[in-house]
């Protein structure tokens, strides 16, 4: 009887300690969700552009680069703000997406061929100032 007692009592305890190992797993996994999400960079530089439909056609084209969380125009200070992960991207594709839409940024010029695309009212003065802190 004490063998039988004593052969419960330690399945028992094996079973309790193996739950509890697979709680502490699922809780580090968890962790690395919430650092993952944690490990956006934001960043912003000017681009030129004039209006609504010039917000529409930036942001689109930022937002459209893999790893990129948001994208924001200000049409008035000509400066976007991007959320973007970067282990998936970085700053100068960014750049590089939005002038391959015609729209010239800090860093890179507008592509001419998608700027000769643009609607009249989105064709800005290449030598307007960006990045303004109005």
């Amino acid at each position: 009887m004490k063998k039988i007692i004593l052969s419960v009592s330690v399945i028992a305890a094996l079973g309790l300690s193996s739950c509890k190992n697979e709680t502490k797993k699922d809780s580090n996994t968890t962790n690395t969700e919430i650092s993952n999400e944690t490990a956006m960079t934001n960043v912003s530089f000017g681009v030129r552009g004039n209006c609504g439909m010039c917000k529409t056609t930036i942001e689109k084209a930022a937002n459209n680069v893999e790893g990129v969380a948001t994208a924001t125009w200000d049409v008035d200070k000509k400066k976007i703000e991007v959320s973007f992960d970067e282990a998936k991207t970085d700053a100068i594709v960014i750049h590089k997406a939005i002038a391959a839409s015609g729209y010239d940024t800090d860093k890179v010029k507008g592509d001419l061929d998608a700027y000769e695309g643009l609607p009249g009212c989105c064709k800005y003065d290449h030598s307007m100032e960006m990045n303004q802190s109005k």
